[in-house]
C-alpha cells in the first residue's frame, strides 16, 4: 500500500469513527470496515488491536516504560503485528534511537540507491549495514526515508 492510499484510508477511518476509539473500531461491521478500505484480513487484526486495548491486555503507555525486548513481545504477540510493526512502533511513537527496520523495502531500496550497490540489500545484508549507524541507526533510517521518498518526487515529476 502506498502512503498517499494508507492516508486517505486513514481518513476515511477517522471521518467514520469520529472519535477513533478502540470501542468504536470494535462497533465496526465488516461492511463497513471494507468500505473503509480494509481487507477482511486488516480488519481482523484491526479488531484484534482494539480487543487487547479494551480488555487491558495492550496497555500502550505501559509500551513507554518496558524494554525494546519486551515491546516486541507484547505487540507481536497480537495477530496480525510482525516484526516490521513492532520496530516501526519503538523508531515512530516510541522514538528509540537505535531502531533499524532492516525488513523495510523503502529503506533497503534507499541504502541500495545511495550506497549505490546496484542492488535492493536483503535484511541479512541490512543488519551489517546499519551497524555504521549504531547507535543512531533510527537517524539514519529517517534521512534514508526522506532520500527515498526525496528521489521519487524528483522523478515523477
Amino acid at each position: 500500500m502506498s502512503l498517499a492510499s494508507a492516508l486517505a484510508e486513514f481518513r476515511r477511518l477517522e471521518a467514520a469513527a469520529d472519535p477513533l476509539t478502540p470501542e468504536r473500531f470494535l462497533r465496526f461491521s465488516d461492511a463497513e470496515l471494507l468500505a473503509i478500505g480494509f481487507s477482511r484480513q486488516k480488519a481482523r487484526y484491526g479488531r484484534a488491536i482494539a480487543a487487547a486495548i479494551v480488555e487491558g491486555s495492550l496497555d500502550l503507555d505501559d509500551l513507554a516504560v518496558v524494554d525494546d525486548h519486551d515491546v516486541r513481545r507484547i505487540l507481536e504477540a497480537i495477530p496480525g503485528i510482525g516484526r516490521w510493526t513492532s520496530t516501526i512502533y519503538l523508531l515512530m511513537v516510541l522514538g528509540q534511537p537505535d531502531v533499524w527496520p532492516a525488513g523495510d523495502m523503502a529503506l533497503a531500496t534507499s541504502v541500495g540507491e545511495v550506497k549505490e550497490l546496484g542492488h535492493r540489500p536483503g535484511p541479512a545484508e541490512m543488519e551489517l549495514l546499519g551497524e555504521a549507524w549504531r547507535p543512531w541507526r533510527s537517524v539514519a533510517a529517517r534521512l534514508f526515508w526522506h532520500e527515498y521518498l526525496a528521489r521519487r518526487r524528483t522523478t515523477r515529476g
